[in-house]
């Protein structure tokens, strides 16, 4: 699968945020279709980063977020604003 057809677009609200500053992670709507480590393989060749640990879930609304830890030596504020979030 196309890394590009995988991840959709970053969310952005405060708990996001908070998950950026405090704990390293990304959250990302991506599609449904799209495994762990899919969304794993997408992000580090996207972003050249490390990525740690996935972890996923299917909102009521039917879409499906990733939130993406990643590695101590990636800044997750830094792939945020190459996002375009800030």
């Amino acid at each position: 699968m196309d890394p590009y057809k995988i991840i959709k677009k970053p969310l952005i609200s405060e708990k996001d945020f908070e998950l950026i500053e405090t704990e390293n992670k990304l959250v990302i709507l991506v599609d449904l279709r799209a495994t762990k480590h899919q969304i794993k393989k997408a992000i580090e060749q996207l972003y050249n980063v490390k990525v740690e640990k996935v972890n996923t879930l299917i909102t009521p609304k039917g879409t499906k977020k990733a939130y993406v830890r990643l590695s101590e030596f990636d800044d997750a504020a830094d792939i945020a604003s190459r996002m375009g979030l800030f």
